[in-house]
């Protein structure tokens, strides 16, 4: 059996993973839109291989914020590492649009050989700079667009979102309840970790990247006993560390339930109740009437956990309240990246784009492209470019490639392959999660805003300005 790329990963492997989804999909080459085979099939017969750079950006920050978390490059890399055409892919593309048998040949030996340079993982970005830059002659650098977008997007919208929620929280653990809600679970529960949420609930995920793996009970298993009390106290004779759902049936009697077990179960097996959770309900009212009475029982440190379509609005009206709760478990809101109808905010995807910004035709030096038509955010900014940070967080300036430094600048993007080969070993989990800490940490304070009113400043330097001011006079003549 041929073996994909590096010895990594075999073609039977690769198809178990996408048939098995009890196993983490493994993407192919066929993880692309089926435009972009056409458009590379009408690029291969009409010799158009020339090296083209792509870069990939959004126009506005998720959520109304001030900022972006990157997150997705480790993702991006894996599905770069099984980027090939199995005997199977081109016979299902021969079957869907008859290409010709030379292009099938010609897909058979496709790899990436090109360069990707790109803002590292936990590292903070902003609109309009490219988060991630490709050069590869033109078939490869389109072919892996979707696959790129779909995992940088998904993977920054919802670590920016996590970023959002622990900010909000305001030291209080965020756990990860969003695996039952979430569409991509594995970049969910990934993302989430790296934006801040100290657990995950998927157990997957946590054995998959070290995540800390954390739960409560569910109202089912409370259910499944003829009372409340005897759920409980079967719970608490079974773990040596607990915790109990209240909500079931009324809330006040499962925390009168909760401390009689918590009483009785510590002395006869010297189990520990660590918290109580609240899933529905006036959070608010029940956090305050459970902290009292957890307090007037001598359970102080028994810690009181939320949950129920849990967002960062909530969860800083509730602290903004005064109420003692002492973590969060946020599930949908966190999983799909959503937004806030209530407060006015976008989310549910990124928005990211990938435009042709400079191509190296057969017969010409290279030329800076761009997208004209449509206006306002919808043109493009053209050129080979780099993103530069002035200074702590002064503001960002974009620049053309080969340009002098600007004053105080730190360069944002590196250059993670070349020629096609890795630079580095994979980064950890948990380095980039380190790094994301410190970044928010770095982050102006008036960017911590759940919405901000003046955005961080993205400057186009005057070369970029120039070129395309030029560009577009070029296409007029």
């Amino acid at each position: 059996m041929p073996v994909v790329q590096s010895g990594l990963i075999t073609e039977d492997r690769a198809r178990r993973h996408i048939a098995d989804p009890t196993i983490t999909p493994i993407p192919t080459a066929l993880f692309t839109d089926l435009y972009h085979v056409d458009a590379v099939y009408v690029a291969w017969k009409s010799g158009q291989l020339g090296d083209a750079t792509f870069d990939l950006y959004t126009r506005s920050n998720p959520f109304g914020g001030g900022f972006m978390l990157v997150a997705g490059l480790e993702p991006a890399l894996d599905y770069l590492r099984a980027f090939k055409y199995t005997w199977q892919d081109r016979e299902y593309l021969d079957q869907l649009r008859g290409y010709e048998p030379a292009f099938l040949d010609y897909l058979r030996d496709l790899c990436f050989t090109g360069e990707i340079e790109a803002i590292p993982e936990g590292e903070i970005a902003f609109p309009n700079e490219p988060l991630l830059r490709v050069t590869a002659p033109f078939p490869e650098a389109l072919l892996i667009e979707s696959g790129i977008l779909r995992t940088v997007g998904i993977s920054t919208l919802i670590a920016t979102k996590a970023a959002r929620l622990t900010l909000a929280a305001k030291g209080r653990a965020v756990s990860d309840f969003a695996f039952r809600r979430a569409h991509e679970p594995f970049l969910a529960a990934r993302s989430g970790y790296i934006g801040g949420c100290a657990s995950t609930s998927f157990v997957a995920a946590a054995r998959e990247y070290g995540i800390p793996a954390s739960g409560t009970i569910p109202h089912a298993l409370v259910q499944a006993y003829a009372d409340e009390l005897t759920a409980f106290r079967a719970v608490a004779t079974a773990l040596p560390e607990y915790a109990l759902l209240l909500d079931t049936y009324d809330v006040a009697q499962g925390l009168e339930n909760a401390i009689a077990v918590a009483k009785d179960v510590a002395a006869s097996h010297g189990h520990r109740l660590n918290a109580v959770r609240l899933d529905s309900g006036d959070l608010d009212a029940d956090s305050r009437m459970c902290r009292a009475k957890l307090d007037r029982a001598g359970l102080h440190d028994v810690q009181i956990l939320v949950s129920g379509d849990i967002d960062e609005h909530k969860i800083a009206s509730l602290l903004a309240a005064g109420a003692p709760v002492d973590g969060f478990g946020v599930g949908g809101n966190l999983g799909v990246g959503l937004g806030s109808i209530e407060s006015g905010t976008v989310g549910g995807v990124l928005g990211a784009v990938y435009k042709l910004a400079w191509y190296e035709g057969n017969d010409e030096e290279g030329a800076a492209r761009m997208k004209l038509a449509g206006g306002g955010n919808k043109s493009t900014w053209p050129g080979r470019k780099v993103p530069w940070r002035v200074g702590e967080f002064e503001h960002d300036i974009v620049e053309l490639d080969g340009l002098p430094a600007p004053s105080n600048g730190r360069p944002l993007l590196q250059t993670i392959v070349k020629e096609g080969h890795l630079l580095r070993e994979p980064t950890s989990i948990r380095e980039i999660r380190g790094r994301a800490q410190q970044s928010m940490l770095a982050l102006p304070d008036r960017l911590h805003d759940m919405t901000v009113a003046e955005p961080y400043e993205v400057r186009m330097s005057d070369a970029i300005r120039k070129l395309r001011d030029d560009t577009i006079a070029n296409f007029k003549d």
